[in-house]
């Protein structure tokens, strides 16, 4: 027998992007926690768990030792959306069949990968389960595998999922994986489950197959953030779950009580949070429960954080993708929610929310509390040629009728076995591929940059931006939450610190930005002309006329003021 006490146990975390699950850094997702969480429950010391990430290991071939000797080497990790990362590069099936083959002793591989894999991790493809060459393949819940398999000695386990108790001990006994994360403490969030499976059906989507919704309850998600937030854990998303006004529900009507104990609770256990953002939204449930939903809404946004994104699942404007893929929420419906939204949340830190202008010269000069975020995919079952076009005229009336969303995310389908869309796999996508990229295009400079302008004007100031990496003589850097505006800011500086920065000018889906307030004395040329009206000349001057008592003596507009002080 293989004594629990005795193991070695190395959790590697190749990333998970999932319709209600996120995991690339500065995100941890559930997963390498709950494992974690697991093998210690299972007997397991906490000191015999090392938890590396995939970007570690490219970082560092020493660290590659903590595989091939581990007893036990657990790879977590998956994409079933594809999208594009800045904090981290999740891993591709080559780099994932080379930890099975250095490690020397037990292979287990589990999470979303678990639904199959692609040749890379992007859209437009037909996904396949394949082993990699590992030992075991987590076919349930890789935290529950992980449990079973150190409870049999490695000899083996039944495919199972966990249920909520077990979950609940190895959310405490987890936490401390936190702390072994390359991001931690400042610069990491740590994504929460409040619930997961779905009460709808579309076709493309891998969350149904965890079934109907599993809710915890608020007192759980409350006592793991206490958990996290005691590890050192500032900042925590409620992304995982397909729609959070569902919470504490019958899986599809609101339940205000629940998310105020929910929201409430967690700011009492974590007075000195740095970050509270959601993600997923159902559009319909706002159309259906319109009041109810007003109610949870205004209770997330008085306990949130600023700039927080709730992600509608539109996917399609065309009646008929709608229907051929069992979308549950029109054109028209999803616009209601749109507007419900911004009207009950859409309001700035400092305004009246009871009476606050959402854009424009009196609004606030941060980012509203709670906007929608637009998810719109292609290559679905029935897509054509005016597709493309419905979608266009959706987002261009949101945009004509004054709201606001935070971001629109435009993919293509990742064709996973067990869902409707097996069958078709990613042909359209492959098909409409040019036609994606010119659409794609049009909507990035005729909605994206107009709208971005009205969410973020110039003179919008972004608390704690992290400074991420150089590119062209700029440095770029992202506040932590859900879907952070990418700010590009003149001149390198050093990476890995916090800036404020205020907003000077727009990209497709980034801003230009210098730090705020402005020291005009130490400027240089380059952030002082980022200043909208101050050319070359002007800052000239400036440079010239330093130093000055009075940034109101610097002679220029006192519109631009508002950058310096």
């Amino acid at each position: 027998m293989t004594d629990p006490a005795d193991l070695t146990v190395t959790i590697v975390d190749g990333y998970v992007d999932e319709p209600a699950h996120f995991g690339v850094p500065p995100y941890i997702s559930t997963y390498p926690r709950f494992t974690a969480g697991a093998v210690v429950d299972a007997g397991v010391p906490e000191s015999n768990v090392v938890y590396h990430t995939i970007d570690e290991l490219r970082d560092d071939r020493q660290k590659w030792r903590d595989v091939a000797d581990a007893d036990l080497m657990i790879y977590i990790g998956g994409m079933t959306v594809p999208g594009k990362y800045v904090g981290g590069t999740p891993a591709e099936p080559d780099e994932v069949r080379e930890l099975a083959w250095v490690a020397e002793g037990t292979t287990l591989m589990g999470g979303p990968i678990r639904f199959g894999v692609g040749d890379e991790n992007a859209g437009g493809q037909d996904m396949q389960r394949k082993d990699l060459d590992y030992d075991f393949v987590a076919k349930g819940d890789i935290e529950a595998a992980a449990f079973d398999l150190v409870d049999s000695a490695l000899e083996g386990f039944g495919n199972r999922m966990r249920d909520n108790e077990e979950l609940d001990r190895w959310a405490a006994k987890g936490a401390f994986v936190v702390e072994q994360h390359p991001n931690h403490p400042d610069h990491l969030i740590c994504e929460m489950e409040t619930s997961r499976g779905c009460a709808y059906r579309c076709s493309f989507c891998t969350e149904p197959l965890y079934g109907n919704p599993a809710f915890r309850t608020a007192d759980s998600v409350v006592k793991e953030v206490e958990n996290l937030y005691n590890r050192g854990a500032r900042h925590f998303r409620l992304g995982r779950q397909a729609d959070i006004l569902a919470f504490g529900g019958d899986g599809e009507a609101p339940n205000p009580d629940a998310l105020r104990r929910l929201y409430g609770g967690i700011r009492e256990v974590a007075p000195d949070l740095g970050t509270l953002h959601l993600d997923n939204v159902n559009p319909i449930t706002i159309v259906n429960w319109p009041e109810k939903s007003r109610e949870a809404l205004k209770i997330i946004a008085e306990h949130n954080t600023a700039g927080d994104t709730a992600a509608f699942g539109l996917e399609s404007a065309d009646p008929v993708v709608q229907e051929e893929n069992n979308l549950n929420v029109s054109a028209d419906e999803c616009f209601e929610a749109v507007k419900i939204v911004n009207e009950v949340a859409g309001w700035r830190p400092g305004d009246d929310p009871a009476d606050a202008p959402t854009h424009g010269p009196d609004a606030s000069n941060r980012l509203p509390k709670l906007l929608p975020g637009i998810n719109l995919l292609h290559g679905l079952k029935g897509e054509s040629k005016e597709t493309f076009e419905h979608n266009k005229r959706f987002l261009q009336r949101v945009y004509d009728e004054g709201l606001m969303v935070r971001r629109i995310n435009i993919r293509q389908v990742m064709a996973f076995d067990g869902t409707d869309m097996s069958d078709t796999g990613a042909s359209i996508a492959r098909d409409h591929k040019q036609l994606f990229k010119k659409y794609k295009q049009e909507v990035r400079e005729e909605i994206d940059r107009p709208m971005l302008r009205r969410v973020a004007p110039p003179g919008t100031v972004l608390p704690d931006v992290h400074l991420e990496y150089h590119q062209d003589g700029r440095t770029f850097g992202r506040q932590l939450g859900t879907y952070p505006l990418l700010v590009g800011i003149p001149g390198e500086r050093e990476l890995g610190q916090t800036v404020d920065i205020v907003v000077t000018d727009h990209g497709y889906r980034s801003v230009t930005g210098v730090p705020y307030p402005l020291d005009i004395n130490e400027a240089s040329m380059d952030e002082l002309t980022a200043i909208p009206g101050i050319g070359k000349s002007t800052a000239g001057d400036i440079v010239v006329n330093r130093p000055y008592d009075d940034p109101a003596n610097v002679g220029i507009d006192a519109n631009l003021l508002k950058y310096v002080q």
